[in-house]
């Protein structure tokens, strides 16, 4: 019987073609989003910043696919916007859907997981939570607290077997990234010792490895981000 993974985000860029791979390497994989993903073998329609909404789509998961050995929280939105320029909501929304959704999916797979003394938490971060960016502040914040979040957590819960890890990607070259984004032009990416954007395939095969990766590797955070922060 195949291992069951929970990705959120799963129609997104990253969150599907993390699906994607999965499936590809073996994986049973049941995608939330709020719209239904088509690459899996269970879409649900959730929105992460919503707990009792993610609580019942893990029961559901665990109901009709078995227990959820892997949690890939993936699940976001981009904007740019001046320091100033950020509304209280604006800020509001990105932590309730990154740094929330980060902790409704852990909240709901984690007791399956610290009953049965194994399993694997990934979240996806940014570059930007690292290295920060103009225009990004709200975004970089929470992606920074996600990190923290990630942190701690793994050392909470690795002495019960659990694995708690981030991706921290660049600019890639998704849906999100719109076509006039600064990160797309040339100017920007001949600074890049890559000389191009990664690929959401990047990031799919390094949340692959966190997710085959050995007890050991936890509390850790991988930097597929084109040489920009090094």
């Amino acid at each position: 019987m195949s291992p069951v993974a929970i990705v959120t985000g799963a129609a997104g860029g990253m969150g599907s073609a993390v699906s994607r791979r999965l499936r590809d390497a073996g994986w049973t994989v049941a995608g939330f989003d709020r719209v239904r993903a088509s690459d899996v073998d269970l879409a649900l329609q959730v929105d992460v910043a919503d707990e009792a909404d993610v609580a019942a789509a893990v029961a559901a998961v665990e109901r009709d696919l078995g227990a959820v050995e892997a949690f890939v929280s993936a699940a976001g939105h981009y904007e740019s916007i001046p320091f100033t320029d950020v509304t209280d909501e604006q800020a509001a929304r990105m932590l309730r859907v990154h740094l929330g959704g980060f902790f409704a999916g852990s909240r709901a797979v984690l007791p399956g997981m610290l009953e049965r003394g194994a399993g694997a938490i990934v979240a996806i971060a940014s570059e930007l939570a690292v290295g920060g960016g103009a225009r990004d502040s709200h975004y970089a914040a929470v992606k920074g607290a996600v990190l923290g979040a990630v942190r701690s957590l793994a050392v909470e819960v690795a002495p019960s077997g659990v694995r708690v890890n981030a991706v921290a990607p660049g600019p890639t070259n998704t849906p999100m990234l719109a076509p006039d984004s600064p990160w797309r032009d040339e100017a920007y990416l001949a600074t890049l010792p890559t000389r191009a954007l990664a690929e959401p395939d990047d990031v799919a095969l390094c949340v692959e490895f966190l997710l085959d990766a050995g007890s050991f590797v936890t509390g850790e955070i991988l930097h597929p981000n084109s040489g920009a922060v090094i």
